[in-house]
């Protein structure tokens, strides 16, 4: 008999164990609200977030499994995107931590952009930096080490032992306060740098952004959040900030 009892409070405590988890996602701990952290995204809805210079979110993003998934959009090849670039446009930040919880399809490819500014007719990349979202084996992108996931796209190259395999979940932790930027991937600081500083100008000099007048004319101080269509399937959820 005891051993009964003892199996069902193991077998009951696994279950709760799970349900714990279950309700983890998309959710913030008491610690978290203390420590001043907010949900950009509730795991049911797309409040707050919208198309780059449009009104309403694109057809090629749908809610699964309580993630945020942008996938290749109707009429499109794989690595087309649809112009369905997204930004949380409830409110712009400046000084921040950023944590988002992101995995792809095999292949895929997306990224993770900070202090938006919306530029009329212009993708999301046309003038903002961008963390990137890579499945680092089989992308197509996947030549240059600064293209790999984590990295500050095509300027500073993140650690790719610190990515999971497709189909895992990753999380990358963007901090950014007073110009100075970390990216750390599944708690590894991978990547640091310091916004509007000579070396930063030398960086986008040796890049591709060296004649993208976004970038020239100067990041802004603060902006919108945004998530990029590339055309794959990547799904983001636990997207979470906190002002510093």
């Amino acid at each position: 008999m005891r051993n009964h009892v003892i199996a069902a409070a193991a077998a009951l405590s696994l279950g709760l164990g799970a349900n714990a988890a279950a309700q983890s996602v998309n959710t913030l701990t008491p610690e978290e609200k203390q420590q001043g952290w907010t949900l950009l995204f509730n795991g049911a809805t797309f409040d707050g977030w919208r198309q780059v210079n449009g009104t309403a979110m694109p057809a090629n993003w749908t809610i699964e499994d309580h993630a945020m998934k942008v996938f290749t959009g109707a009429g499109k090849k794989p690595g087309q995107g649809s112009g369905g670039d997204v930004i949380y446009a409830a409110r712009k930040f400046r000084d921040f931590e950023l944590s988002i919880d992101w995995k792809t399809e095999k292949a895929g490819n997306s990224g993770i952009f900070f202090n938006v500014r919306e530029v009329p007719g212009q993708a999301i990349y046309y003038a903002a930096p961008e963390v990137q979202v890579l499945d680092n084996v089989d992308a197509t992108d996947n030549k240059i080490a600064s293209h790999l996931a984590g990295s500050l796209y095509d300027m500073l190259a993140a650690d790719p032992a610190t990515v999971k395999p497709v189909g895992e979940w990753n999380t990358i932790v963007v901090r950014v306060k007073d110009g100075k930027v970390t990216h750390t991937q599944n708690g590894t600081k991978v990547v640091e740098y310091t916004l509007w500083t000579p070396e930063w100008d030398r960086m986008v000099a040796n890049s591709k952004f060296k004649t993208f007048p976004g970038f020239t004319e100067g990041i802004a101080k603060e902006g919108y959040i945004g998530l990029q269509d590339h055309g794959y399937a990547v799904w983001f959820r636990n997207i979470k900030i906190r002002t510093l």
